[in-house]
């Protein structure tokens, strides 16, 4: 694709731009999308658009920024377009302290998991439907605590393909908690495409960007290739990422359980919702011991 026409088409020249994403790695499939950071200094969503038959996702970013997991974003960074040279040097500071920024998020999404695992456990003892939305939460902030901690970014469509690849290690093996508590075992074609379905329509709900398309497009790859297991682990990191945009408003959104409950393939049962919390603490507290005495 020529990102450099795509950037002068669509009037972004006047900043900084630069491509991130697994298309800037040797993880990307046919079916990954071109994500595209814009040095624009703009607060705005995620947009999408098509070009050449391929989907861009354009990010409006800061070079100002100070938040790890977006500064993770412009690790390694392709620079497109960059007259002032301002996003090199950004980058190349980026660069530098990649590795605190890693250990950063880790520890920021193992808090993260545990609040979830709380909100799933009060939810649980008040009766609240969103319970086991939560504890999908919980296990996704986990398995991205444990990518960052192999200083990898977080990538929805590679994480089951990478986590399987991975070097056998103390902080690794609890790659196996999130087998448990994830739910990808249950993954077959007929439920998948009940997930599609609810996913897109959540995604339609919370993001109003066309980022439904892409939903469609990765499904349909994900099952040509009999990638059942990394289907559903995308599905429901793409609902982690919505349900956590709206989480303080859910108490207005009480519809929003009919199509979480398929979207994230709920599980019903409230006893093993709180053993899969407990587990999900569990294995927080031991990571989060461990990056601490290290």
């Amino acid at each position: 694709m020529n990102l450099k026409k795509f950037v002068e088409d669509n009037g972004f020249s006047d900043f900084p731009v630069g491509l991130g994403g697994c298309r800037t790695s040797n993880l990307s499939f046919d079916s990954c999308d071109y994500d595209l950071f814009v040095f624009d200094e703009k607060s705005e969503p995620s947009s999408i658009m098509k070009f050449d038959d391929e989907f861009v996702v354009i990010h409006h970013a800061s070079l100002s920024e100070t938040n790890s997991e977006k500064l993770l974003q412009y690790h390694q960074l392709d620079i497109i377009h960059d007259e002032s040279w301002n996003l090199r040097m950004f980058i190349s500071q980026i660069d530098k302290k990649h590795v605190s920024l890693f250990s950063d998020f880790a520890k920021n999404c193992l808090i993260e998991s545990q609040f979830c695992c709380q909100k799933t456990k009060e939810s649980i003892q008040s009766s609240d439907a969103f319970a086991p939305c939560w504890q999908k939460c919980a296990s996704v902030y986990l398995a991205n605590a444990i990518s960052s901690i192999n200083h990898l970014r977080p990538s929805p469509s590679h994480m089951l393909d990478v986590f399987r690849k991975l070097e056998k290690n103390p902080i690794n093996e609890h790659i196996s908690i999130l087998n448990q508590t994830v739910g990808i075992e249950r993954a077959t074609p007929i439920l998948l495409e009940r997930m599609l379905k609810s996913t897109i329509g959540f995604s339609d709900l919370v993001e109003n960007n066309n980022h439904s398309e892409i939903i469609q497009q990765k499904h349909d790859f994900f099952v040509k290739n009999s990638m059942l297991s990394d289907c559903y682990f995308y599905f429901v990191f793409v609902n982690k990422e919505n349900y956590v945009k709206i989480k303080n408003t859910l108490n207005r959104n009480q519809d929003l359980i009919h199509i979480l409950k398929i979207a994230f393939d709920v599980e019903a049962d409230s006893n093993l919702l709180e053993q899969q919390s407990e587990i999900i603490q569990k294995s927080c507290n031991e990571i989060l011991e461990t990056l601490t005495s290290a």
